[in-house]
């Protein structure tokens, strides 16, 4: 009960021998904290010439209510550290949603922090502590409040190539942070690099593409943005099936499938997202790509106000987007193992080569799971090779619950 009080409070003291001390401020609605939370990895990462500054609307809207549904049924909360002299030193934010799980467990991320053990350390407690005040027994970090796509992670492989859209990238000092403090590897997932111009594709997968080309029980179509509420019906089918079966995965609405087609609608590529149906119309598959909006946000400074639409649009016309984010890729159960994957792989492959507009010449195929070893053997096999990994922790409050690596499917 102590606990639950004390981080009611908008801030925490803690003092030291040298009589210097750190103060934790809960954001809340305060603007000025609100700046600093966006601001301060800028400071942080100065040195760091392959980091690029998130939209910082990307990063406030996890936090809005009126922007991400998930606060629907769940909370979130976020923190500043500043050193004696109040400069910001760290950042860090915790969130929970309702769980019918054994064990409850909430989540922390958008960490940020000086390389200081006791700085770091102070973040975790307060996530920690407050998580517990919600009921919650267990924490995975860093992730986010939200979907997976999107700042979920702990950067352990990949520093030497820019992020991705909406990827994290993360100190390699934070990963002593994590362990030292106790949280486990949960799973990893990977980022696999493909060349779409002269990928090193094996014969196995163009047979089987080959194959179900000529079997008129399948229909392929990339989207159009004139039918985006029907896309966005059929994902909704398509992800429930395919995905809502992983662990921590949460069967999706039509609600939010609406919301986030809507979200994706002004940088949609109509090339680059595909559809598989059967031949009555059900849908069965998709490969969901987008351009990596990374190579023209780096020059954006994090805001996208009227002049950074501006230069958004001037910098796609002149062909800076050369490279594609796939974000999701997924197969109703019953048509797997055919050659659907292949299939709708090959056709998304071919339709970004031949792109009239854009000269894309490579992929990052974002969040392979270790825990699904079909789909790490399928990239393999497209040609794609592990250039980027992240981990996601897994922290217990009870020392003696035992722990277990989130559970292999397929």
């Amino acid at each position: 009960q102590f606990e639950t009080i004390l981080f009611r409070l908008c801030y925490l003291c803690v003092f030291f021998e040298n009589h210097t001390y750190m103060l934790l401020k809960e954001v809340g609605e305060d603007k000025s904290l609100q700046r600093i939370f966006l601001q301060f990895p800028v400071r942080l990462y100065a040195s760091d010439s392959n980091w690029i500054r998130p939209l910082d609307t990307d990063v406030a809207n996890v936090f809005d209510p009126k922007k991400n549904g998930h606060f629907k049924h769940g909370e979130a909360i976020r923190w500043i550290l500043f050193d004696d002299k109040g400069t910001a030193i760290g950042r860090v934010a915790a969130f929970y949603e309702p769980s019918k799980d054994e064990v409850p467990v909430g989540g922390m991320g958008f960490f940020e922090c000086i390389e200081d053990e006791t700085a770091a350390f102070l973040l975790f407690d307060a996530c920690k502590s407050w998580l517990l005040s919600k009921g919650m027994q267990g924490m995975d970090g860093p992730i986010n409040f939200g979907e997976r796509d999107s700042f979920w992670g702990l950067m352990v492989k990949g520093w030497e190539y820019e992020p991705t859209y909406k990827m994290p990238w993360t100190k390699a000092y934070y990963i002593d942070f994590f362990e030292k403090y106790g949280f486990q590897d949960y799973f990893q997932q990977y980022v696999y690099v493909s060349s779409i111009t002269g990928a090193n594709v094996t014969p196995a997968i163009e047979e089987k593409a080959n194959r179900i080309y000529q079997n008129p029980e399948y229909v392929f179509r990339h989207i159009e943005k004139s039918n985006l509420s029907k896309y966005a019906e059929d994902f909704k089918v398509i992800f429930n099936a395919a995905w809502a079966k992983f662990p921590g995965v949460k069967e999706m609405s039509s609600e939010q499938a609406q919301r986030l087609v809507k979200t994706m609608k002004p940088i949609i590529d109509e090339q680059l997202l595909w559809f598989a149906y059967t031949q009555t119309g059900d849908p069965v598959a998709f490969f969901i790509v987008i351009p990596d909006l990374n190579q023209i946000i780096k020059h954006l400074n994090g805001r996208l106000n009227w002049w950074g639409m501006i230069k958004f649009l001037l910098l796609k016309m002149r062909g800076a987007l050369t490279r594609a984010c796939g974000v999701i890729f997924g197969v109703v159960p019953d048509h797997q193992g055919k050659g659907v994957e292949s299939a709708i792989a090959l056709r998304f492959r071919t339709a970004a080569r031949e792109n009239p507009f854009y000269p894309y010449e490579t992929m990052d195929m974002n969040w392979v799971g270790d825990f699904n070893p079909k789909m790490l053997r399928f990239v393999s096999q497209l040609g794609a090779t592990n250039e980027k990994t992240y981990i996601t922790y897994r922290l217990f409050f009870n020392p003696d619950q035992p722990f277990s690596r989130c559970p292999k499917v397929g």
